[in-house]
């Protein structure tokens, strides 16, 4: 019994599947892509509250084209006038490009079949996608037929696919037909069942090497594990006839999840062709993702032979025709799927992106592509929150305004960065961040008190003369600062070091009142009231240098 009374594990039986003690897939990789095919306009559309307009089709249609589709299914044609009429717009209108096949679905009726081919008329090329259900629910409790009847039901309709194939291509001889089946249910079907029926069906179109059909399996109802799926479809490629006049295609929802994982197996287990959509719209919980399973390729080296370098323009097509808003952790193209809040994570990804270089595999902590190949820049790789550390605010401001901050000024700036980030109650912008390390450092505040400066060097000595506020300032030492620290013990009386020191060429946007700053110094001290830190931006490093150690003393 479930610990929770009105949970019922009882009621469910595991889907029988076949006993495959020396499966293949699992010792399999994958080197190539399969061929794609969309059936976005089609089983996507036909799980939407409000269909597509044909207008809509056609924007999706292209935005399909240009990613690359070579072969997208396009509708029912015999179901509905708006999906006829699509049909014949895209051939009339000479809209399909020579290296892109469409495919139409139809069930195993004749006068459904007979429809489909005059939508059809004068196509360059075609898909006829024939299906009837094979699984032993659909069998037994919606058809209540037999095995040998649900068969007769397959055969009948390849046999109305091809002749009706034939009598369009005396009318239109230029028309290319290819034919595909599917028992639908696949992955509720008896395995050894559903490669007799698919065998019926071979028969009747009589395939060869240099002539194949495409045998479909779809898991239109996702009722195994994605291991127990590839099964079958190893099961029943082992044991198809003729298995090389046949593409084996797979269609697999999503009911639990794994529609991804279970095309991606299957592949491995000998599959050539993968239908599904983008951004996995579908029945229920959807269908195969195409953009997911192309990514994974992607990211393990191969070629999707897609083009997803733009989804911006893409995701906007496919949002507005479907009414349906892409969650912001979707897999490879959600808004935030690059971006990290937590410190560690920041601190991670900084020190990667520092160490990447140019023509050397992509090696950074918890990107696992590069968000530039998608189109996605680096700003919102992080983002500042009350949950970010030192480097998060420090890889916004490098990104933004070429500020490459020194570890201990990390540091100095973290807790300015944290009560800010605790104030807005959310994401920091790098508008706000850069007016909150100005304010801290005073950056621009302070450029005046500096009237005049004289270094003179001799040797490996300098002698520095700083005209400050009225006042002559005067020193000596081995270097700018050190000269600087003399010139600040004769004046005070007391006795400053320089901790260590960073400086480097200023983003020309950057300077405080629009000024065109060259160089920004960075200058950490150890004073007699304890250690601090002072920043400037100026036209020459001297300049920055200078003042950014009167800085720290003033602060």
């Amino acid at each position: 019994m479930s610990i929770n009374a009105a949970m019922q594990p009882e009621k469910y039986r595991r889907n029988p599947t076949p006993n495959l003690a020396d499966r293949q897939w699992p010792n399999n990789q994958l080197e190539k892509a399969p061929i794609w095919v969309s059936v976005d306009l089609r089983d996507g559309n036909q799980a939407l509250a409000n269909p597509m307009t044909v207008d809509q089709k056609l924007k999706l249609w292209h935005e399909l084209v240009d990613i690359g589709f070579k072969t997208i299914e396009i509708g029912f044609p015999s179901a509905s006038q708006p999906e006829f009429d699509f049909t014949r717009r895209l051939i009339e209108e000479n809209r399909i490009p020579d290296d892109v096949t469409v495919q139409v679905l139809v069930q195993a009726r004749e006068h459904l079949i007979e429809r489909t081919y005059e939508a059809l008329e004068g196509v360059k090329k075609a898909v006829i996608h024939v299906y009837n259900t094979t699984s032993v629910v659909q069998r037994e409790n919606v058809f209540e037929k037999s095995k040998d009847e649900i068969k007769a039901m397959a055969v009948q309709g390849a046999k109305w696919v091809q002749e009706y194939a034939q009598k369009a291509s005396i009318a239109h001889p230029e028309s290319e037909w290819v034919f595909q089946y599917s028992p639908e249910s696949f992955s509720q079907t008896e395995t050894d069942y559903a490669v007799e029926v698919c065998k019926a069906v071979m028969d009747v179109w009589q395939p060869t090497v240099d002539n194949k059909c495409i045998l479909n399996l779809p898991a239109t109802v996702e009722s195994n594990s994605p291991n127990r799926f590839a099964d079958q479809v190893e099961y029943f490629i082992r044991n198809l006839p003729n298995r090389e006049a046949a593409i084996i295609s797979i269609h697999t929802h999503n009911d639990r999840g794994c529609a991804v994982a279970a095309a991606e197996l299957s592949l491995l287990a000998g599959a050539d062709r993968i239908e599904g959509t983008l951004l996995g719209n579908g029945e229920r919980t959807g269908n195969m993702d195409i953009v997911t399973l192309a990514m994974n390729l992607y990211s393990e080296g191969i070629d999707p032979e897609l083009d997803f370098t733009s989804p911006k323009k893409w995701i906007e097509v496919v949002e507005e025709v479907t009414q349906i808003t892409t969650h912001p952790r979707h897999p490879w193209v959600g808004d935030v799927v690059y971006t990290a809040y937590s410190g560690s994570h920041q601190d991670a990804i900084r020190k990667c992106l520092l160490k990447q270089k140019n023509g050397q595999p992509w090696n950074v902590a918890y990107l696992p592509i590069d968000p530039k190949d998608i189109g996605r820049d680096y700003e919102a790789i992080i983002r500042v929150n009350s949950q970010s550390g030192k480097a998060g605010s420090a890889f916004v401001l490098a990104q933004e305004y070429g500020l490459n901050l020194p570890k201990w000024v990390q540091l100095d700036f973290a807790p300015v960065a944290q009560k800010l980030a605790e104030e807005k109650g959310g994401v920091v912008s790098h508008i706000d961040l850069f007016e909150a390390f100005k304010a801290h450092y005073a950056l621009g505040e302070n450029n005046d008190q500096l009237e005049n400066y004289k270094v003179d060097r001799n040797g490996e000595s300098e002698t520095v003369q700083l005209e400050i506020s009225g006042e002559i300032w005067a020193g000596q030492g081995q270097g700018t600062l050190s000269a600087l620290c003399d010139a600040y013990q004769k004046k005070t009386g007391a006795s400053i070091d320089v901790i260590d020191y960073s400086e480097h060429a200023m983003h020309q946007n950057a300077m405080p009142d629009g000024k065109d700053a060259q160089a920004i110094a960075y200058v950490y001290l150890d004073t007699p009231q304890g250690k601090t830190v002072g920043i400037a931006m100026a036209q020459d490093t001297v300049s920055a240098m200078i003042l950014a150690a009167l800085s720290g003393l003033q602060r």
